[in-house]
């Protein structure tokens, strides 16, 4: 049985476990989560993280050397940085319109009162994070994992190994034996992910169950059906028009990831087989690929900006505020320069929320009033996030077969 179909099982057994204990046996779940559901999902993000890192150096920094020419880099980048602002825009745009259209916030007994509190936590503005995104310590960002920085940290030397050539041919191999390293651990881990995708879903669906889901069901229905819309629509009619690509083979293809990244709820955690499952399947070019989908798992956030559009007018909308045409624009605005600001920051959905929140002098405390679904619909957000991050390399890779780029040999190592 192919590795994706294992999980696939995993997560609907998952999903089943879940359920059945939160209606039926909630104080069993209160034993069996901490011991087995919980332990299993940590254990499995816990690899995935152990080689998160050096993946995004490795690959980041063989992708850069193997574009060689900085113009090259620079075409590339502004492509990728490109579609990932426009793709945002349209992401915030489609929830703002879907919510406006069916007003969740006015359905049902949703009150401020019921949201209890949250503290908005202060998250970095763009400019700042602009400023810090060139590492003083390279050690030390890894050691923190500052994405932004290993990324900068890694172009550079990218750069440094394609101009110099033949003086760093030595270090380019080692650097290639760490990255078919990095791939086959990649390969040992996956094997556990059925299991850890089981006590993910387990954990998260026997905590939430129905009663979190019936209390915000309409909220929760007009997100998915933007992040639905914005996959089939936005995705598949740029993979199909700019990309020259079936969108159905594209979701096709992509799926593996897709449903490891519905499980985890992290883009970082599920890069490793997002980029293989591209290269593999879709056959974008590794130097494209390690160049794209870990920039876009760093500042791409669609799923994350639906979110921002749909929770703003909905918490407008239980507060009884009417939100003016400049206002939504704010927001807009808001969201998109903010999605690179915050990146990295753990939490990030919340505390972009809150800025947009913010810039239309909303109450943040309004947020506590998703939080209970927000895990369950995170999950989603995420298989979003990295759609459009293999999207954006199959269009990339389309647009550079004039430039001479190809689809390159991909790695044997099968999921």
């Amino acid at each position: 049985m192919k590795l994706a179909t294992r999980i696939i099982i995993a997560l609907i057994v998952g999903a089943i476990v879940g359920i059945i204990l939160n209606v039926f046996a909630p104080q069993a779940f209160d034993v069996l989560d901490p011991y087995l559901f919980s332990p299993l999902g940590k254990i499995f993000l816990n690899l995935i993280n152990m080689i998160v890192i050096p993946i995004v150096f490795f690959s980041i920094t063989l992708g850069v050397a193997g574009l060689g020419d900085p113009k090259k880099l620079g075409r590339i980048g502004a492509k990728t940085i490109s579609y990932f602002l426009l793709t945002t825009t349209v992401a915030i745009i489609i929830g703002l319109v879907l919510t406006l259209l069916i007003k969740p916030g006015e359905v049902g007994n949703i009150t401020p009162e019921n949201a209890g509190s949250y503290e908005a936590k202060e998250a970095p503005s763009t400019a700042e994070t602009l400023m810090n995104i060139i590492p003083k310590n390279p050690i030390e960002a890894f050691a923190n994992g500052d994405m932004l920085q290993i990324i900068v940290f890694s172009i550079f030397i990218g750069l440094g190994i394609a101009m110099l050539g033949k003086k760093t041919e030595g270090l380019l191999k080692i650097l290639e034996q760490g990255n078919d390293l990095m791939m086959y651990l990649v390969g040992l881990v996956m094997k556990f992910a059925p299991y850890g995708t089981f006590g993910l879903i387990a954990s998260a669906i026997g905590s939430q169950g129905f009663s979190a889901i019936q209390a915000m069901g309409l909220y929760f229905i007009v997100v998915l059906l933007a992040l639905i819309i914005h996959m089939a629509v936005t995705y598949g009619s740029t993979v199909a028009v700019l990309g020259k690509l079936n969108p159905i083979a594209f979701f096709k293809g992509f799926s593996p990831a897709m449903v490891v990244a519905f499980s985890t709820s992290s883009s970082n955690a599920v890069l490793p087989m997002s980029m293989e499952t591209a290269q593999k399947n879709l056959k974008v070019p590794k130097s494209i690929s390690s160049f794209v989908q870990p920039l876009g798992a760093t500042i791409n956030m669609d799923g994350t900006a639906i979110m921002q559009g749909v929770a703003t007018v909905f918490i407008a909308q239980v507060y009884d505020v009417n939100l003016t045409f400049v206002e939504l624009v704010t927001v807009v605005l808001t969201a998109v320069l903010a999605s690179v600001g915050t990146a990295g920051v753990p939490g990030v959905g919340l505390i972009l929320l809150a800025m947009v929140l913010q810039s239309v002098n909303l109450p943040v405390e309004g947020i506590a009033l998703i939080l209970g679904i927000d895990r369950l619909l995170d999950m989603a957000r995420t298989a979003v996030n990295i759609t459009g991050d293999a999207a954006c390399a199959v269009i990339v890779a389309e647009s550079e077969k004039k430039h001479g780029v190809t689809s390159e040999q991909n790695v044997n190592q099968s999921f």
